[in-house]
C-alpha cells in the first residue's frame, strides 16, 4: 500500500499524508464480533492516571480479533478486508466451512477468496496457524505466542514480523522486531508471513487535530515546568543542571535499564550487544 498526500486546499492539509485505503473491501464490520469500547483515558482500576497523554479521542467499537486461531484444521477463505480503529494492520473476516466467522491480522500477501487454516499439521503457507516446531528456520512469523496456548502477543503490529533464527531440544529461538534474540517453548503457536500496512510508520499526520482524533493529549517538556512539577524544570534559561533525565517522579528513562529480575530466556538485549 501507498502513501497517498493530500492536496494543500488549506494549511492543514499541506502536509497531511495517509495510507491508500483501496485494499479495504466492506466499511461496515460484523455485528456479531464488534463490541462496545469504554475509555479508560491511561486510567487503571484504581482511576490513577498510569499511561499519560491519552483521553479523548473519537468513539470507536472494538474488533474481537481471534488471537488463538480457535477454529482447528478447518479450511477458512476470506470474505472480507476490514479496518480497525484499535489498531495500525489490517483484519480480515474469515468465514469456515463450518460456518464459523473469526477475524484475524491479515498479512502480506492475502486478499478476498484466499484459503487460510490453522493446525499442527498444516503447511507453513502465508496466513496458515500452526506450532512453531513445524516452521522451518528462517520463515518470518507474526502473532506468535509466549506461553502455549496463551494466543499470540508477539509482532501484532503493522509491517511486524518475527525471525525464526534456530530450534534446539524444547526450545526456538526467534528475533524479535526490537532486535531482541530470545527462546520460546517451541509448542508455541505463530501465524506465517509478515503484517501489512507497513508504511503506516511513514504517515504525517499533519496537524495537531489528526492525533487528538487519535486519543493522544498534548505532551509538554519538563524543561518548560516548574521545580515543583517536574525534575528537569526550574532555571534560568534553558538548563538541563547536569543531571540525567528522568520522568516527573524521578525514576530514570531514556535508556535507564529497569528490568529487575535476570531472565534466563532472553539471549541478547535489544539495542545491545548482551
Amino acid at each position: 500500500m501507498a502513501i497517498v498526500t493530500r492536496k494543500p486546499r488549506s494549511a492543514s492539509l499541506r502536509f497531511q499524508t495517509y495510507v491508500c485505503n483501496k485494499d479495504i473491501t466492506s466499511k461496515k464490520p460484523a455485528k456479531s464480533l464488534v463490541v462496545g469500547l469504554r475509555k479508560k483515558a491511561g486510567r487503571n482500576a484504581y482511576g490513577r492516571i498510569t499511561v499519560r497523554h491519552r483521553g479523548g479521542g473519537a468513539s470507536q467499537k472494538y474488533r474481537i480479533i481471534d488471537f488463538k486461531r480457535t477454529e482447528r484444521d478447518v479450511p477458512g477463505k476470506i470474505a472480507t478486508i476490514e479496518y480497525d480503529p484499535n489498531r495500525n494492520v489490517r483484519i480480515a473476516l474469515v468465514s469456515y466451512l463450518n460456518g464459523a466467522y473469526h477475524y484475524m491480522l491479515l498479512p502480506e500477501g492475502l486478499s478476498v477468496g484466499d484459503i487460510v487454516v490453522s493446525g499442527e499439521t498444516v503447511e507453513a503457507k502465508v496466513g496458515c496457524s500452526t506450532l512453531i516446531e513445524n516452521i522451518p528456520v528462517g520463515f518470518f512469523v507474526h502473532n506468535v505466542e509466549i506461553r502455549p496456548g496463551s494466543g499470540g502477543t508477539f509482532a501484532r503490529s503493522a509491517g511486524s514480523s518475527v525471525q525464526i533464527m534456530a530450534k534446539e531440544g524444547d526450545y526456538a529461538t526467534l528475533k524479535m522486531p526490537s532486535g531482541e534474540i530470545r527462546k520460546v517453548l517451541a509448542k508455541c503457536w505463530a501465524t506465517v508471513g509478515v503484517l501489512g500496512n507497513a508504511d503506516f510508520k511513514n504517515i504525517s499526520w499533519g496537524k495537531a487535530g489528526r492525533t487528538r482524533h487519535r486519543g493522544i493529549r498534548p505532551t509538554v517538556r519538563g524543561m518548560a515546568m516548574n521545580p515543583i512539577d517536574h525534575p528537569h524544570g526550574g532555571g534560568e534559561g534553558r538548563s538541563k543542571s547536569g543531571s540525567h533525565p528522568t520522568t516527573p517522579w524521578g525514576k530514570g528513562c531514556k535508556g535507564t535499564r529497569t528490568r529487575k529480575r535476570h531472565n534466563s530466556l532472553i539471549i541478547r538485549r535489544r539495542n545491545s550487544g548482551k
